[in-house]
């Protein structure tokens, strides 16, 4: 037992800290805002609290948790290596970055981190409704290589959104090419409904396909893409207006299946 691991994670809006066994099993995890120790096995219980030792904040309970859900029953019993929801925006980026980060001087500016930079705006922004009911997974893996950018499901449905630095640009989309300024277009429309409709076969279920251009001084759309929305950061509330396509019990038995890396390997 010495050889437990503290594990942070965040989910509906609340910070916990899982206590797993060297094989990635799950013993108990912390509350930090109920304050509470919720244990699965309560003959470990010295050990559990010596292994949060450095982590409790003040007094605590302890006992075992609630009746879980059906949805918290497959996040309990989810090995945290193939657990998506821990993944920052971006979470591919950052790790290229840090294993590379290039030059320290450079004639120009590296894409990756204006890449970064895209889906960290966008990804904060989507973790903001996380208490309105939504959640938010990101820097899905999918086979081949490519990334679905921010997965957003809640009551208004699912989206896979894909994010582009277009900062302070004018850009023209014209299914299925996008242009910034006088740059060449690029048919990049193509791979964005290509990523929705691959999480739609992962999950099946409907998911929309949403392009979202950072910083953009300007965006014409001519005409509108079909199966496709393109917006610009500010207006992303604008998908979590619908309501009522995803019940609450759905929209958690989606997100306990779409933060499964299994999920995705299969495709």
């Amino acid at each position: 037992m010495n050889e437990l691991r503290v594990i942070p994670t965040w989910q509906h809006g609340r910070a916990r800290l899982y206590v797993c066994l060297p094989d990635g099993r799950n013993l108990a995890w912390y509350d930090r805002e109920a304050a509470r120790v919720n244990l699965l096995r309560e003959d470990q219980e010295d050990e559990v609290l010596t292994a949060l030792g450095p982590y409790l904040t003040g007094p605590v309970s302890v006992g075992p948790p609630p009746v879980p859900t059906p949805a918290e029953l497959a996040r309990l019993t989810l090995h945290p290596d193939d657990d998506l929801a821990p993944n920052r925006p971006g979470e591919a980026l950052l790790i290229a970055l840090d294993r590379d980060p290039g030059p320290a001087r450079r004639l120009r500016p590296d894409p990756r981190r204006r890449a970064l930079a895209a889906q960290q705006t966008v990804g904060e922004a989507l973790d903001r409704l996380e208490g309105s009911g939504w959640h938010t997974l990101h820097s899905i893996p999918l086979p081949g290589g490519d990334r679905i950018h921010h997965l957003l499901i809640g009551p208004g449905g699912l989206y896979a959104v894909h994010t582009l630095y277009a900062r302070k640009q004018r850009v023209t989309v014209a299914d299925p090419r996008i242009a910034f300024g006088r740059h060449e277009p690029v048919p990049l429309l193509r791979r964005v409904r290509a990523d929705a409709d691959r999480a739609s076969h992962a999950l099946t279920a409907e998911v929309r396909a949403v392009l979202v251009l950072v910083g953009a001084s300007a965006v014409t759309v001519e005409p509108p893409p079909p199966e496709l929305r393109v917006l610009t950061d500010p207006d992303l509330d604008a998908l979590t207006r619908p309501g009522g396509v995803l019940k609450p019990a759905d929209i958690e038995a989606l997100h306990a299946v779409a933060r499964d890396r299994n999920t995705w390997s299969r495709l």
